[in-house]
């Protein structure tokens, strides 16, 4: 396995270390993909899992809570490979957390069911912290308050950026020392998916899919807790 890796990892080229600093993906999509036929099949198939559950079109902050995690906890079960199920442990979580602001945002006081809307190790700690304005984990994720803010102000655009940034940064944490191998294909390919999102955003359909997100949320969350 190890040529065929160190020469797709070769051929693939890199990307720039600040994420902002570049528009547009360093291969496209028809190539990345082509290249990407020198995995082991099996390291194809878990690709594609985790692909398909955290592209940040799937993760999209108006994707159901519920949604999200029947489809992480689905993909964990097929996963064999412990890097690519603890990346998918950490986006559902900060997903999770994610949503709490978000339940937050619209004056939802009692923090729901565990068992509806979250995922992950800190589930319980923020029910016990719902209305402490960073649910006391700032010292564990010091962007909360970030985020938080940027949620009270309807800014999209922060937001987005400072998701983006934590996805950014997490990938290029993890891979460590991983150079020639499938995990630095993964980190690769999902740090391609970021660009991409980056790439193609738009401000004004964000803007409105925002909105749309507050609005649909309220309406479903009111039901709920009524």
């Amino acid at each position: 396995m190890g040529d065929q890796y160190i020469t797709l990892i070769a051929s693939l080229p890199p990307h720039m270390p600040k994420l902002f600093a570049t528009r547009q993906t360093p291969i496209s999509r028809l190539k990345l993909d082509e290249r990407l036929q020198m995995l082991e099949p099996q390291h194809i198939h878990e690709l594609a899992l985790i692909e398909n559950l955290v592209h940040w079109n799937r993760m999209a902050i108006d994707t159901s809570d519920l949604e999200m995690i029947k489809r992480g906890r689905a993909v964990e079960q097929q996963l064999q490979n412990a890097f690519i199920k603890e990346i998918v442990q950490w986006r559902l979580e900060e997903r999770t957390i994610i949503a709490a602001l978000r339940r937050r945002h619209l004056g939802i006081t009692t923090p729901p069911s565990v068992t509806r809307w979250g995922y992950g190790r800190w589930l319980r700690y923020i029910e016990a912290h719902w209305m402490e304005p960073d649910f006391a984990l700032n010292h564990i994720f010091p962007w909360l308050a970030e985020a938080a803010q940027l949620l009270q102000e309807n800014n999209h655009l922060g937001l987005e950026r400072l998701l983006l940034s934590l996805v950014w940064d997490h990938y290029g944490r993890v891979v460590g020392d991983h150079y020639f191998d499938f995990e630095a294909v993964v980190v690769y390919v999902l740090r391609w998916d970021v660009i991409d999102r980056w790439s193609r955003y738009n401000r004004q359909r964000a803007e409105q899919r925002f909105s749309n997100m507050l609005d649909t949320a309220l309406g479903k969350y009111a039901s709920l807790f009524a």
